[in-house]
């Protein structure tokens, strides 16, 4: 049977399956369809210094095989996820990872050090690519100077494995990535949504309450896979690929590209156990190829 442990930094996955934050809540609202001790982790939805309400509604709408999200990072602030969340998922026996974001890098370096104190807590990923909030989020992610600087600046306090969420609304999300590489990042995830807008025709009026949004789902799959594989030719760090997966054979490709692990995001709202059967056509495919283990068909793409 083929080995699907991975390594992230000092972290270790006992497969390279995990769960995109935003899209699968705290874990708790999945535990009744599959075991989350399947999964190699859960990046739990985004979490910030101060409590917050999100984008007025509509805040989602469905486009041709993807849809279009500006909820906004609503969350309860990290104080209320370290004293009511925390204590119930914290013995999961898989990794709980956090999404980290910020109106400022103080907000990011704040929330980090709070997290850093939770024992269970191995690993944050830290939100620079958020495209649904006015302050924030991707405007830290957009330039080299300064994603290096918020990385920094996280990477100064807090010791454990420290991912950064890239966005894709960049020129060149490489010389991003090779930014928080030098900065001190252990890891790399990409990519986040794309920005993009529907309208209504009827009333005329945009779909979002914010006009623009988020665009994730099968739709943009085949520019992830070709930013993942730009990016696994640029950094020395391991990746961690997302953008449409909702199969085995599209976890594949995204490995074959250069991920080390991927996130499983959108298709969480059309089948709650995509994660499980993906995991299960990874190991099939490694043993009909007689592959030993996962990680030697990282960046294997033939050329």
């Amino acid at each position: 049977m083929a080995g699907l442990e991975v390594q992230i930094g000092d972290l270790k996955f006992k497969n390279p399956v995990t769960t995109a934050s935003g899209t699968f809540g705290y874990g708790t609202e999945y535990k009744d369809f599959i075991d989350l001790g399947a999964l190699g982790g859960i990046f739990v939805k985004g979490t910030t210094l101060e409590p917050r309400q999100g984008n007025d509604y509509p805040r989602m709408a469905e486009t041709p095989s993807g849809m279009l999200n500006a909820v906004g990072l609503q969350n309860k602030g990290v104080d209320y996820f370290i004293n009511h969340l925390y204590p119930e998922i914290k013995d999961y026996d898989t990794n709980i990872i956090v999404n980290v974001s910020g109106s400022t890098i103080e907000d990011y370096v704040t929330t980090a050090e709070k997290l850093a104190d939770l024992d269970k807590m191995p690993a944050i990923e830290l939100n620079i690519s958020c495209p649904n909030v006015k302050e924030g989020g991707m405007s830290f992610g957009v330039s080299c100077e300064s994603a290096a600087k918020v990385t920094r600046a996280v990477r100064d306090v807090f010791p454990k494995t420290l991912i950064v969420k890239l966005s894709p609304n960049v020129t060149s999300i490489s010389e991003i990535a090779l930014a928080v590489e030098g900065a001190g990042a252990d890891s790399v995830s990409l990519v986040n949504t794309f920005l993009g807008m529907a309208i209504d025709i009827e009333s005329k009026k945009p779909k979002l309450s914010t006009i623009t949004g988020g665009l994730s789902g099968p739709c943009i799959k085949p520019i992830a896979v070709r930013m993942v594989w730009e990016v696994y030719n640029t950094v020395k760090i391991p990746i961690i690929g997302m953008g449409g997966i909702s199969n085995w054979q599209d976890a594949i490709e995204f490995i074959l590209a250069g991920s080390t692990a991927i996130q499983v995001g959108t298709y969480n709202f059309i089948d709650p156990t995509a994660s499980v059967k993906i995991i299960e056509g990874i190991e099939e495919y490694l043993d009909r190829h007689r592959i030993t283990s996962v990680t030697d068909l990282v960046g294997q793409m033939r050329i």
